[in-house]
């Protein structure tokens, strides 16, 4: 009797093997196609969770297939080592961060070992290695060459009470606190080091050379925000003078107010004393919110007047300057012109606080409202039938709502001018009754007045006031209107039209007005075509110890100067202690902090903050090509990061793989660093990765994201105990789509357990059936499936479909049963059959393939093979199902030959009982064929 599966034994053994035999070593080989097969490299928190598993696996699957296919496959693995996390550690269990970030590697790696992936380990690349970021540094120090490194102030979180800078992570609850001592935390101005990622926001916007998901690509594209509009020039009434950035130059008739970010220089300067304590106070409240708080949709609109005003360039109008912490400085120019007639944002804003809101834009729909009230006209029920006759649609409000009366929709100037006229006829003494929307006018029996500017606002609302005790609560027309539900939709749109109560433009149309206000702009001096962007410069500093050391000095002779090629690394000094509060060590050793300057031999002290860890996974792929490359050897502007002739064969990155959750930070980092070493010289390409897919997550079995604190997390580690790898791979890979994800199913794993475990018995156990007397059909029928999961697997790898590749593989299984027991057993397609069905799970199960491989008496590794090919015609079905339809409706199913003519379709079609009760006697106008498919009968 065959030994039962053992894959504590097996796994361990095999993988000792690979790597004593460097099966899985790539090396540049110019007469072989090159595949670079990379996922994203995890940081080494200390074990390996079930989700690097799912990331990994599969990955690791497409390599091998690639590889047995007969490609020069590179998959490479290493480890984003610097991080907040191993600082936290530091504090918390009085361990030094390289100690305890190493200490996770060699776990981690030891784990990694444990999934039998193809990972060339000698290609290994941890980045909190002098070795590996004295690269990152060297490329800091082009970056500064070429301009795109630069030193600027930006805001940051702060705790007052630890004194230091705090990571977006280390920001707790609504009231955003300090996580160590609850202390409210604040912004605060830091000159910082930035990259000047926005001189390629044009190119990052090109997607012409990449394969990446259509969802990644929007991201980038809203991420980036590029928008042409115009800057317009206003001026204070003291003379200073502020650009506005807006994409609605045809718009500028309508700006009634003007909103400047807290943080703008000129906050200051403009704030006259009455309202200085109310503006300080409010910049206060606003440093304590982050940026997603600031600019969020749904929370209530809060604001503070300045005291001062600008004056409209385009019509000399005197507007008011608020502050709101809605206006950022990282977007624009940290002003707005705000046009509430048209921006859903600053008509809530001028609604909250009783600034005017004038039309500027005609509605494209032509669309209109009005209310008129009971009492407001002679005879409110004459009225609606008049209307109703005149095709006007019109609805009667009952007692109690907040419309009793005639709701009026008007569509179009025609019928809106009639309406007008009609009310100017049967207004009632003391009454109005407006029209909001296309048209804005307010029917008085003395005549009618037009909504078109600020001066006419206020005539209206002096004028309903004195008619009306209710008009005396609002302080603007608009928000008179506004307290009307059946307004709602037609107060404000951001359409484009006809310009209206924009003086010279007036009755310019929508398609032409922007680029013809634009030109009149530059014309008049006061403005020009811009384009801008949403995305900012990329701030890599970083107030942390464990970070990749800014390779610049500070001379009190010599300013800003950055440290020579041939002195990097910079080294993070071993012997620093991480105060408890956080604080960055680097500024109290003296060690590290004072030095002398590179350029004078004078008194200098270096820069004490470390880069962003994107830094480091920016350029990583590179790396991984000759890991700390030219180590002992003096750098200089010409040298290389890695040996170019493993450069010029293996870049770029063929296939990349990873969550979608990295789409608008490291992935544009990396085409931001890839086209800057382009400019450089450095390569010849301009993106990192051809190929991106983006798998899912896997849940928990509660169906909620897996965390400690919920007790739904999955430990890799002891289902490889139980199941074994190979186990586990299969189950990951065929519980669910890669790229959807979904909930743990603890009883599912046990059917890839029982499916590995027949797979071994099929090779391993004997055969019990008599060898002779093997039927040709079911030679033929065993031969035929093979074939056909050969070219489904193949197709379903190619296309990430692991989980419909694993179940075709299940089905051959169950026909292999079946055969087993029989005299098919002993012929040659029973050792096709298992050959074939070892090679095909060779990337899912690499552990038993391997094994199994050799006790058929095959010497060589299975993992050298070539993957096996199919043949079409012994893949054919003999037989295919025929749908036979009426009138499109399935009426019958017909076994026919696979290779039956559409004639002989159409007579087996027409002679069945059922295709014949129903056709009885209609006549059959024509009969379609689809050739293995279907055949419809059209009739009448």
């Amino acid at each position: 009797m065959a030994d039962r599966y053992n894959p504590a034994e097996i796994e361990p053994k095999w993988q000792r093997q690979w790597e004593a035999d460097g099966l899985y070593h790539s090396d540049v080989d110019p007469s072989k196609l090159k595949y670079y097969a990379l996922t994203m490299l995890p940081y080494p928190s200390g074990d390996l969770h079930i989700g690097h598993w799912y990331a990994m696996s599969p990955s690791d699957a497409r390599a091998r297939y690639l590889r047995m296919k007969g490609y020069n496959v590179l998959f490479p693995m290493g480890f984003d080592a610097f991080g907040l996390p191993a600082e936290n550690a530091a504090i918390k269990h009085g361990i030094h961060p390289y100690q305890w970030t190493m200490s996770n590697v060699e776990n981690m790696r030891k784990q990694l070992r444990s999934m039998g992936a193809m990972f060339d380990w000698r290609r290994e690349a941890v980045t909190c290695l002098p070795g590996y970021y004295r690269w990152s540094q060297w490329f800091f120090l082009k970056m500064y060459e070429m301009g795109l490194a630069y030193r600027s102030f930006a805001p940051v979180d702060f705790c007052p009470q630890c004194n230091t800078t705090l990571a977006r992570e280390q920001v707790w609850g609504e009231d955003r606190h300090c996580e160590r001592c609850n202390t409210q935390v604040v912004k605060k101005e830091l000159n910082q080091w930035f990259f000047r990622i926005t001189a390629y926001a044009d190119e990052l916007l090109d997607f012409s050379q990449i394969d990446w998901p259509d969802r990644v690509k929007t991201m980038q594209d809203n991420w980036i925000g590029r928008s042409e509009g115009a800057r317009v020039v206003f001026k204070t009434e003291s003379g200073d003078e502020f650009e506005v950035f807006t994409t609605r130059p045809d718009t500028l008739w309508g700006a009634t107010f003007m909103v400047l970010a807290p943080e703008h220089p000129l906050v200051d300067k403009l704030t006259t004393d009455a309202y200085r304590e109310a503006v300080e106070g409010y910049k206060h409240q606003a440093a304590r919110q982050s940026e997603i708080e600031r600019v969020a949709t749904d929370k209530e609109k809060t604001g503070v007047f300045t005291g001062a005003y600008a004056i409209n360039p385009v019509n000399s109008a005197r507007i008011p300057i608020w502050i709101a912490d809605y206006v950022m400085m990282t977007y624009g120019t940290g002003a707005i012109m705000a046009v509430p007639a048209h921006d859903e944002r600053d008509f809530e804003f001028a609604i909250q606080f009783g600034l005017p809101i004038i039309p500027v834009i005609e509605r494209p729909d032509g669309l209109s409202k009005s209310v008129v009230h009971p009492g407001a006209v002679r005879d409110l029920g004459a009225l609606a039938l008049r209307l109703g006759k005149a095709g006007v649609e019109c609805t009667r409000g009952s007692a109690g709502e907040d419309e009793e009366g005639l709701r009026v929709t008007l569509r179009g100037e025609r019928q809106t001018q009639r309406y007008l006229e009609t009310l100017w006829e049967v207004v009632q003494p003391g009454r109005w009754v407006e029209v909001v929307g296309t048209r804005w006018a307010f029917v008085f029996p003395d005549g009618i007045v037009d909504y078109d500017s600020t001066e006419a606002a206020r005539e209206i609302l002096g004028r309903c006031q004195a008619m009306c005790d209710w008009a005396h609560g609002f302080r603007t027309t608009m928000e008179m209107l506004s307290s009307k539900p059946f307004y709602a939709d037609v107060l404000f749109h951001h359409e484009y039209g006809t310009m209206i109560n924009s003086g010279r433009f007036t009755g310019t149309k929508g398609a032409v007005a922007k680029g013809k206000v634009t030109e009149w702009l530059d014309q008049q001096g006061i403005g020009k075509f811009a384009v801008n962007y949403r995305l900012h410069d990329w701030l890599i500093s970083r107030q942390r110890y464990w970070g990749t050391p800014i390779p610049i000095v500070y001379c009190e002779e010599c300013g800003e100067v950055p440290v020579p090629y041939e002195d990097l690394p910079v080294v993070l000094p071993e012997d620093a202690e991480i105060p408890k509060s956080g604080e960055n060590a680097l500024k109290y050793h003296e060690g590290f902090l004072h030095t002398t300057c590179p350029r004078c031999g004078g008194r200098a002290i270096r820069e004490t903050d470390t880069m962003d860890t994107f830094m480091c996974s920016s350029w990583y792929q590179c790396a991984y090509l000759s890991p700390y490359y030219g180590a002992g050897t003096p750098a200089s502007g010409d040298s290389m990061p890695y040996d170019p002739r493993e450069g010029s064969y293996w870049l770029p990155v063929d296939q990349y793989t990873g969550g979608i959750e990295h789409a608008t930070m490291h992935l544009i980092y990396t085409r931001f660093f890839t086209k800057a070493m382009r400019d450089m010289g450095i390569i010849d390409f301009a993106e990192p990765m051809i190929r991106l897919y983006n798998q899912g997550m896997v849940l928990g079995e509660d169906g909620e994201k897996m965390s400690k604190s919920r007790g739904n997390v999955i430990a890799p580690d002891d289902l490889v105990q139980q199941y074994g790898a190979d186990v586990v791979r299969t189950y990951l890979m065929f519980f669910a789509r890669w790229d959807l994800g979904g909930p743990w199913d603890s009883q599912g794993i046990r059917g890839s357990h029982r499916f590995v475990e027949d797979v071994w018995s099929l090779a391993t156990e004997p055969r019990t059936a008599d060898g002779s007397g093997a039927a040709p059909s079911d030679v033929k029928a065993l031969r035929r499936i093979v074939h056909q999961t050969i070219r489904k697997v193949s197709e379903d790898i190619e296309s990430f479909s692991f989980n419909t590749a694993i179940a075709a593989l299940m089905s051959l299984r169950n026909a292999m049963k079946t055969a087993k027991d029989t005299p098919v057993a002993h012929t040659a397609a029973w050792d096709e059959a298992v050959e074939s069905l070892l090679l095909l799970m060779a990337p899912f199960t690499p552990h038993i393939v391997e094994e199994l491989w050799h006790r058929i008496g095959k010497v060589e590794s299975i993992h050298l093979q070539r993957w096996p090919e199919w043949d079409e015609a012994i893949a054919a079905e003999e037989t295919v199902t025929l749908v036979v339809q009426i009138n499109g409706r399935v009426r019958d199913r017909i076994e026919v030959p696979a290779d039956i003519d559409d004639a002989e379709a159409e007579r087996l079609a027409r002679e069945s009982e059922d295709v014949q009760r129903h056709v009885g006697g209609k006549q059959i106008v024509k009969v379609i064929v689809v050739p293995g498919r279907l055949v419809n009968i059209v009739v009448r």
